[in-house]
């Protein structure tokens, strides 16, 4: 224990000893720091004589004691008020000795401004509601000539701050409004969801077989049954077995879980928007998506332009649509569709692309794309139609031989979600799962394997349908503007101590 936490459980020990309780079950407040201050700048424009009685609660975040009289500075979850405390009001001023920074208080009182004009409550009761036995990080502030905030001994660990987020999120203020944001996002997907009639459901995290995408799984026990399951990898294959089931649109906002690498994009725990809508199509659902994500950056940032580091994304419609063998073709001078797999993997080679034997074409081609193509996309762009070695759960195309119905959107360099024509003819389906069972047997753990029991609900009839999914950790980055995927999620994995 430190010198200063031995010295907070003294002054812990001296406040129970008289009888104090350190610790209350309960204090009624009537309005946060903001809304009090609108309070009293709308009394002041009426010239109301009435006081304003404020009873509200917070952190303290600064203490000035100067004898008989007191000013101490507490936060709430929204901001920050001054709390004026004078000896001749207050029965117990002289518990102020042992409060520290970082102590929780409850204040009973009534508005007044200051001489130097702040916005502050004259305390007639204080109570002390928790006692913080650790000392905080204190990041100290203050104003230069030229007006700017100049801070010091900031929090700023970054791995601190992950491991221990209910220190960053008091110490670090502009951190709650990032979380906050990702809040309203979430709520405004939903919103867009309800107002077409789309509706909400939730499907089972464990699964029997894992499935709907290419990724490693997490693997699980279940005692009950003794037998061995997986957490989803993907919210897809389920939420097309309740189209089958009958319903026109459905989608899900939840978790996946994903046995990968950690970086700056990815955690092994995510959280995806899936939509599948019927008797829709890829191109119908790229107005769609346009128009969600317009909706929900002018709703969260107050306009469709987003600055992201120093670059205007423009999330307004019509966003670019480019195939993804010319976006190819164009940079590396090759047309990599009429290629075998040997030839492709010569020309990732010498650009520079790390590849195996067990990458098959798509898989080679889709790291091309991502090596080489990918950095480049800032602006929203749906990448068209792609090979169909890349996605064995959409349709083939229509009109483009060897090339599938499906898109990905990039923003800033980074994929945001995929959507496809879905595969629905299930013998098609079953040979697209074949090939992946050989690319498995070749050495690609990231390949598919069979579902039976999705293959059975493609026999009884899936409807044309399109399907979506919106990464919301990776849209959170770009609206609020942080580094890392790790500045989007409350607790990152991390590596144990």
């Amino acid at each position: 224990m430190s010198e200063q936490s031995f010295h907070r459980y003294e002054e812990l020990n001296e406040i129970e000893t008289s009888g104090i309780l350190a610790y209350p079950y309960s204090f009624e407040i009537n309005c946060n720091s903001i809304d009090a201050k609108k309070q009293f700048e709308n009394k002041e424009l009426t010239q109301s004589e009435e006081p304003i009685n404020i009873s509200q609660a917070g952190r303290i975040v600064a203490i000035r004691k100067m004898g008989k009289a007191s000013f101490v500075q507490i936060q709430d979850t929204v901001g920050r008020i001054q709390i004026y405390l004078k000896k001749d009001d207050l029965q117990n001023y002289d518990m102020l000795r042992l409060l520290d920074l970082g102590d929780i208080i409850g204040v009973k009182g009534y508005l007044f401004r200051t001489k130097t004009g702040e916005i502050s409550i004259h305390s007639t009761e204080f109570e002390l509601l928790t006692k913080c036995l650790v000392p905080l990080p204190v990041a100290k502030e203050e104003i230069d000539e030229a007006g700017n905030k100049i801070v010091y001994d900031a929090f700023t660990d970054k791995e601190q701050r992950y491991r221990q987020r209910y220190l960053d999120l008091n110490i670090n203020y502009d951190v709650r409004d990032v979380f906050r944001k990702r809040a309203k996002i979430i709520s405004c997907i939903r919103s867009f969801m309800d107002r077409n009639d789309w509706l909400e459901v939730e499907t089972p995290v464990l699964h029997n077989t894992y499935g709907g995408a290419a990724a490693r799984p997490f693997g699980t026990h279940l005692n009950a049954l003794d037998i061995p399951l997986f957490m989803r990898i993907s919210l897809e294959l389920n939420l097309k077995k309740l189209i089958v089931g009958g319903f026109d649109g459905v989608y899900e906002i939840g978790k996946n879980f994903r046995n990968e690498g950690i970086d700056k994009t990815h955690n092994p725990e995510f959280t995806m928007m899936e939509l599948y809508v019927a008797y829709k199509d890829y191109n119908w659902m790229m107005i769609k998506i346009e128009e969600l994500l317009s909706e929900v950056a002018l709703k969260v940032n107050g306009s469709t332009t987003v600055k992201y580091k120093g670059i205007d994304i423009n999330f307004a419609p019509p966003y670019r649509k480019v195939c993804m063998l010319d976006l190819i073709s164009e940079k590396i001078g090759h047309d990599v569709s009429e290629m075998n797999v040997d030839e492709i993997r010569k020309i990732a080679q010498e650009l520079g692309v790390q590849t195996n034997n067990s990458m098959g074409k798509g898989k080679l081609i889709d790291e091309i794309f991502s090596e080489v193509i990918q950095p480049d996309l800032i602006q929203p762009t749906f990448v068209m139609d792609q090979p169909l070695e890349m996605v064995p759960l959409a349709k083939k195309h229509r009109t483009k031989n060897g090339l599938v119905e499906a898109w990905d959107l990039f923003i800033n360099g980074q994929e945001i979600g995929p959507c496809f024509s879905e595969l629905n003819d299930p013998r098609d389906q079953r040979s697209r799962f074949e090939e992946q069972l050989k690319l498995r047997a070749d050495g690609d753990d990231e390949a598919m394997l069979i579902d039976e029991d999705f293959l059975n609900a493609l026999e009884v009839g899936l409807p044309p349908t399109a399907g979506v999914g919106i990464g919301i950790d990776r849209l959170t980055i770009l609206l609020t503007g942080q580094d890392s995927i790790r500045d989007v999620i409350f607790y990152p994995m991390m590596r144990s101590l």
